[in-house]
């Protein structure tokens, strides 16, 4: 009788078999990994020790980052919840992104990103906020602000970083009266107004979407190069200006109402 063949495959239940054992025998590594590294985490060789706080840091003072982070950096090196982590550092006022890494073995390095602020946001009630060099409004201490001369703005909370922008391409157009903006004022429809540290008020009206900047911007340039003929003429100080007119704006000088008619303009006002 023929000797069986050496290739013959295995019956369907031996195969079963040793599948199960192969699956039973990982499983048993696995744990035996896991409890071995559980047993390791806890060991007091990687309880954090310190916290090392680098970047911009001019204006988070340390006592308020510790006494604030403090409670959140819980656990050892492996368990430490770096999200929270995290979210703790950003909730103190000027920290406006914070980078959490893990230095082995018993370590935390946090980068930190302060606010840089670039106008006061108005609050109708209550205390001013701040707008940072990327539009977005944040709450810190209004006293921290070393420039006396932060322009503030008023209009929508989500109208920020448009605001900023409109900001950006005013200033330099107005400097020529010369003149600085004080506030910058956008209303719930759309209307611009900006109030100068002469005094003065200036309604600048609304630009077409989406090229209203260069539409109010070019607005304000030819009031901007015009409008000191009319205060030379009448040697009378400027306190209102209109420009939503077709073909021109209107002044309030001192004791004087007048319009000046300059090349029409399109677009809403």
């Amino acid at each position: 009788m023929a000797a069986a063949s050496a290739t013959e495959p295995l019956p369907a239940d031996i195969r079963l078999m040793n599948a199960v054992a192969g699956a039973v025998a990982a499983l048993a590594v696995a744990a035996g990994v896991a409890l071995a590294f559980g047993w390791l985490a806890r060991q007091p060789y990687f309880a954090l020790r310190s916290v090392t706080v680098e970047g911009e840091v001019a204006r988070s003072a340390g006592p308020a980052l510790r006494a604030t982070v403090a409670p959140h950096v819980r656990g050892d090196f492996f368990r430490v919840d770096l999200a929270a982590v995290r979210a703790a550092f950003e909730s103190v006022p000027w920290v406006r992104q914070a980078v959490v890494r893990r230095v082995w073995p018993d370590r935390l390095r946090v980068s930190l990103v302060e606010h840089r602020a670039v106008a006061l946001w108005a609050v109708d009630g209550g205390d001013d906020r701040l707008v940072n060099t990327h539009g977005e409004v944040f709450e810190a201490n209004v006293g921290d602000v070393e420039d006396e001369n932060l322009p503030r703005f008023a209009g929508p909370p989500e109208q920020a970083a448009r605001m900023l922008a409109m900001y950006r391409a005013l200033e330099p157009v107005l400097a020529a009266l010369p003149a600085r903006i004080e506030t910058l004022s956008l209303s719930r429809r759309g209307s611009w107004r900006v109030e100068l540290d002469s005094g003065a008020s200036v309604e600048l009206g609304r630009g077409p979407w989406p090229d209203e900047t260069a539409e109010v911007v070019e607005r304000a340039r030819r009031f901007a190069g015009t409008v000191g003929e009319v205060t030379a003429h009448y040697q009378r100080r400027l306190l209102h200006a209109d420009l939503r007119h077709a073909d021109g704006y209107a002044v309030r000088l001192e004791g004087i109402t007048t319009t000046l008619d300059v090349a029409p303009r399109g677009g809403k006002r």
